[in-house]
């Protein structure tokens, strides 16, 4: 995916990362404008555990999880070899500037054409959401992280994309504040296993507990299990496989018939 951006990069064609987990993919199933915001980007690939587990399930395997917390850090250090630039919008206020700092530590070399934390509701407001846009495209970006939540993030995306046609978008949620240190991601086991959510959820009850207690995991156990259940009936309706046709099917052996009164 890396080889693609830069790919595309190079021939001057722009694009849009979406990374969906259990919570947009639960929101495309009732909401137009998510289902919207998930066809229109040029590269979908799978944050969540449980999406990967689900296309196992179907049969249709996925190759990896591919969490926006990782792939801000190995697209920037694609982009740090390449002498492209970034650009760092999102988080609570000083959250991208401690971000940028940490980029530039990790790679002295990185071009950081800007960052902006914009303020609260900027987006309800035509005059802050305008100027928070104009800032991105004064500075020209190859690549732009915005760390605002789904959906509000990809609509400051549909915006800039129009204004900077050679730029790559990826809408990182929560990545930008992991990179700046403000929030720590959970262990690397609870990664791998599905349980990271837990880690979140234990960092922020009174934002997270609705939506993962109440939404996420009574979908994602849906999910899993109607996919389990179809899998089963498509096995079920398919003809064994280690029998031919009836009509290529040997007829029994023929002999003599069995004597009356004698078993045979």
């Amino acid at each position: 995916m890396i080889r693609h951006v830069i790919a595309e990069i190079n021939a001057g064609r722009g694009g849009q990362i979406v990374t969906p987990n259990v919570d947009i993919l639960r929101r495309t199933r009732r909401d137009h404008e998510a289902r919207a915001h998930v066809a229109s980007a040029n590269v979908v690939v799978a944050d969540g555990k449980p999406l990967i587990w689900a296309s196992q399930l179907a049969g249709n395997p996925l190759p990896a999880r591919v969490p926006g917390a990782d792939l801000i850090w190995s697209l920037t250090a694609a982009m740090a070899e390449q002498n492209r630039s970034i650009y760092l919008f999102g988080g609570a206020p000083g959250t991208a500037s401690r971000a940028e700092q940490a980029m530039r530590s990790r790679f002295p070399g990185l071009r950081i054409a800007g960052h902006l934390s914009p303020p609260f509701g900027f987006d309800t407001r035509p005059d802050q959401f305008e100027a928070a846009c104009a800032s991105v495209v004064a500075t020209a970006p190859d690549v732009v992280y915005v760390g605002l939540g789904f959906p509000k993030q990809e609509r400051v995306i549909a915006r800039l994309r129009g204004l900077l046609p050679g730029t790559w978008f990826l809408g990182c949620g929560a990545a930008i504040g992991f990179v700046a240190g403000i929030h720590r991601r959970a262990p690397l086991w609870m990664q791998q296993s599905g349980l990271e959510w837990m880690h979140r959820l234990a960092n922020e009850p009174a934002r997270l507990a609705r939506r993962y207690l109440l939404h996420d995991v009574p979908f994602a156990l849906e999910l899993l299990a109607v996919i389990a259940l179809r899998r089963l009936r498509r096995r079920s309706a398919e003809p064994a496989a280690d029998l031919p046709p009836t009509s290529d099917r040997p007829s029994a052996p023929t002999g003599p018939a069995t004597p009356p009164g004698e078993q045979p």
